[in-house]
């Protein structure tokens, strides 16, 4: 649905954009390559920037928590590779999180975040889980509300790290006041919150915080050219198809809104989605076709 979507304006995306992005649709989670992904995501809001450098970057930090294993003897331990990753990426490299001007878009565009070192938590979280990951670790995302955390295994153990607050290693207290944070007093930590997304769910996540950040905004033209690298990454999730559909109308582009519901509407039949949701759009596609008439 890239390019000119009925009677909206043409994509941001360019042409080899909308390839490269449209081709990772297309890709087993787990073949997605998370932080280049995240940088082709990033060329949007700095169109001709060569992404080689920042390609190398991402290399650099594997290797340089490669070197620091070498200090250690025989297999290295999940403190040990916690220690190891924040040691690297917050020292080393001086990664932090963004207190100062947090909603800046910067913080969610993985080019500036490499330029500044700053960044919102699940930016800096990609860059964790390349050093990571080019050790043969596993580092996951996890689905926790309001603040991304993420999840190393190493050795049959796991930690739970921040990479917001310098790769500290979070305890469940920590987790439960972090949720109190964004869910108020009474939150109680449950299984899902230690659940794992996979690389798509984090590429969604960091493309969220801009959505959002140009709907505050009143930036819709820019909201819904993230919604269309969205809709190329992850092409079977219904509900951004809903949010786009959302924009359109907003926008004035009725036919391309009412194109965008009913593709929501297929893919919430197809996986069984609160009939509620199916409603409610079905309402707002015959009030949008009235204004047609």
């Amino acid at each position: 649905m890239a390019g000119e979507s009925g009677d909206g304006p043409a994509t941001r995306l360019d042409a080899a954009l909308t390839a490269q992005l449209s081709a990772l649709g297309g890709l087993a989670d787990a073949d997605i390559p998370l932080g280049r992904a995240a940088l082709s995501l990033a060329s949007m809001g700095r169109p001709g920037v060569p992404l080689d450098r920042y390609e190398a970057h991402l290399d650099a930090l594997g290797a340089a928590v490669a070197d620091g294993r070498q200090g250690f003897r025989g297999a290295v331990d999940v403190e040990a590779a916690a220690r190891l990753l924040a040691h690297v990426l917050a020292v080393e490299f001086g990664y932090r999180g963004d207190l100062d001007t947090y909603d800046d878009l910067q913080n969610a565009n993985l080019i500036r975040v490499i330029d500044r070192r700053r960044g919102l938590p699940v930016a800096l979280g990609i860059l964790y889980a390349e050093a990571a990951r080019a050790q043969g670790w596993q580092l996951s995302g996890l689905n926790f509300p309001g603040h991304f955390l993420v999840r190393l295994d190493v050795g049959g153990d796991r930690r739970v790290l921040d990479p917001f607050n310098g790769g500290q290693t979070v305890d469940a207290a920590a987790m439960r006041g972090l949720l109190t944070a964004v869910e108020g007093p009474d939150a109680t930590l449950r299984p899902q919150h230690y659940a794992p997304v996979g690389n798509r769910d984090i590429l969604l996540r960091l493309q969220n915080n801009l959505k959002l950040r140009h709907v505050r905004a009143g930036a819709l033209g820019e909201a819904l050219a993230v919604l269309d690298a969205m809709v190329l990454i992850a092409p079977d999730l219904a509900w951004h198809w809903r949010e786009r559909g959302l924009v359109h109308q907003r926008l004035g582009h009725p036919t391309a809104a009412i194109a965008d519901l009913e593709h929501f509407q297929a893919l919430a039949r197809r996986h069984g989605h609160d009939a509620r949701w199916q409603s409610e759009t079905a309402q707002r596609i015959a009030e949008i076709r009235r204004t047609l008439n």
